[in-house]
């Protein structure tokens, strides 16, 4: 069951209402720095506390943005456009407000400080304004880690969906366009060490040349004269063979035919001996 209807009234309680005054700040600035970021909204916010301490968050350039909101509370009160409203009595009351609101943060911001905030109590809200702030990105970034893991897509609206799905389109086509670069640098790499281990392949097997050509010439040095696939020609003349002495063989029994001896003769073309057959 629910509680019902909370009735807002002041917080009679100092600690209790210092509390609750910290609590809602901090997701007030929460909230404005997560609306700048998810919508592309340009937001300013300024909170006093009942002591007059300062608590500010701006999405863009805070002077730029004061300044436009300025002159736009101005020109309402200039030219008096709440008139057009005849049924929103309140909206004058709003607007001047507003003005001393403005009025108040820039004196607070460009004037003298005020009696009652020391330098210690003005650093000590710095620090913990530029805490707010960083604590709410850490956040917000967390949460969109989540969600472009698949996590707390339950909350995300259609659009916050698709918003979602184009930022993974675009990632996943960088990581493949990133890799297929890879890859080409890889394979230009690759061919460069071919080129250059060809390269040297040739010049190794140029220099076993050269070098198997010059031991040929040192252990044959009259190889100089004889062409290539040329063979030597042996010397004119008779070439004298001496007969070989036969010599008694072994045998057992008697041997009828005699040992005929072949002499030795010039060769018709004189290659071959004449008493070979």
């Amino acid at each position: 069951m629910g509680r019902g209807r909370v009735e807002l009234k002041r917080i009679e309680n100092k600690i209790n209402r210092q509390v609750t005054f910290a609590k809602r700040r901090n997701g007030l600035l929460k909230k404005a720095y997560e609306l700048s970021v998810l919508c592309d909204a340009e937001v300013a916010l300024i909170i006093f506390s009942n002591r007059g301490k300062l608590y500010e968050f701006c999405s863009s350039s805070r002077s730029a943005v004061l300044f436009d909101y300025d002159m736009f509370l101005k020109s309402v009160v200039e030219f008096q456009w709440f008139r057009s409203y005849p049924y929103d009595d309140y909206l004058p009351i709003l607007v001047c407000s507003m003005l001393k609101t403005l009025e108040r943060y820039q004196k607070c911001n460009y004037g003298a400080p005020e009696p009652n905030v020391s330098a210690r109590e003005a650093l000590e809200l710095s620090s913990q304004q530029e805490y707010l702030k960083l604590k709410a990105r850490y956040e917000a970034l967390q949460r969109s880690q989540r969600n472009l893991l698949g996590e707390d897509l339950g909350p995300l609206s259609s659009k916050e969906l698709e918003s979602l799905e184009r930022q993974l389109d675009m990632s996943l086509k960088q990581i493949r366009s990133t890799r297929t670069q890879y890859m080409l640098d890889q394979l230009t790499d690759l061919q460069r060490k071919e080129h250059l281990l060809s390269e040297a392949n040739k010049s190794l097997k140029q220099r076993l040349v050269e070098g198997y050509q010059a031991t040929s010439l040192q252990l044959n040095p009259g190889a100089e004269d004889v062409g290539y696939g040329r063979q030597q020609q042996q010397p004119p003349g008779d070439v004298f063979f001496h007969p070989l002495e036969c010599e008694p063989t072994l045998q057992i029994g008697y041997q009828n035919e005699p040992i005929s001896v072949v002499t030795a003769g010039p060769s018709m073309n004189n290659y071959m001996p004449g008493w070979l057959p």
